[in-house]
């Protein structure tokens, strides 16, 4: 079994399992009853995507080039990940990748520039089985 970190609305890995929308927002002009079958996500849990505000400035820092404004999005993010709540998704997920096929993910086009290379790192500490 195993987790995988992806971008969501790209093609799913045979076997992919549950595909998880950990954003703030679902796709625009997307039906919702279309979010699983346009390979977006099956689930929407944006409990594990950063804040509005974390959000935007991430994005500002991304599209800038701006590699200290991009560590300030990481340190907020990583705080925000340590609220209780979020502690816990992450360690369900970790632990549900023992035993069943998921994924988790995100929209942006570039994984080293996105939450999701943080929730890589933050999965992989508490012994998640990656792909």
């Amino acid at each position: 079994m195993v987790l995988r970190i992806v971008r969501l609305g790209s093609p799913r890995a045979e076997q992919e399992g549950t595909r998880i929308g950990t954003v703030r927002r679902p796709p625009r002009g997307v039906p919702k009853a279309e979010f699983a079958t346009q390979n977006w996500y099956d689930v929407w849990f944006p409990l594990l995507a950063p804040s509005a505000e974390t959000m935007k400035d991430g994005q500002a820092a991304v599209a800038a080039g701006d590699d200290a404004a991009w560590q300030a999005f990481v340190r907020r993010y990583r705080s925000e990940m340590k609220a209780p709540e979020a502690e816990q998704a992450l360690n369900l997920l970790a632990a549900l990748s023992h035993t069943s096929n998921l994924s988790v993910g995100c929209y942006c086009d570039t994984e080293a520039r996105c939450h999701r290379s943080l929730l890589r790192e933050l999965l992989a500490a508490r012994g998640a089985d990656l792909a």
